[in-house]
């Protein structure tokens, strides 16, 4: 019997109007190295060999609207990024460019929007989750 073949996910590719500024975007906040750079795309991967994040132009790129709302174009993923030090990092990721966002459901996560409008989540573990 032939074994299954094999997955490994190795990047999560998000498009922008300016797949290089994007990428400076995330490269500055992540701390991560380029991987990859040619015209329109953009890897940069995380130190430990784990999934990178990549980064494409699209010229037709909507900005999603958050919250959501059935007439604008909706979140259809995110990134959820752990901090030591969720003040801080807020304050880290505004100076270099991201925006808060108006809605924030949850008191100790904060939702930001990068320079191109995609949603992540900043948040720092606490207590027994730590």
């Amino acid at each position: 019997m032939k074994p299954p073949p094999r997955f490994t996910l190795v990047a999560t590719t998000l498009d922008a109007p300016n797949a290089h500024e994007l990428a400076r975007f995330y490269q500055d906040l992540l701390g991560w190295p380029v991987r990859k750079e040619e015209p329109g795309w953009v890897e940069i991967a995380a130190p430990d060999g784990s999934a990178g994040l990549s980064f494409q132009t699209e010229s037709l790129f909507a900005r999603p609207q958050w919250p959501s709302t059935r007439s604008e174009q909706q979140m259809m993923m995110h990134l959820d990024i752990e901090v030591n030090d969720l003040s801080a990092a807020v304050e880290q990721a505004v100076a270099l460019g991201a925006t808060v966002a108006d809605f924030q459901p949850q008191a100790d996560v904060r939702v930001l929007c990068d320079p191109a409008g995609h949603l992540f989540c900043l948040f720092a573990r606490t207590g027994a989750s730590a």
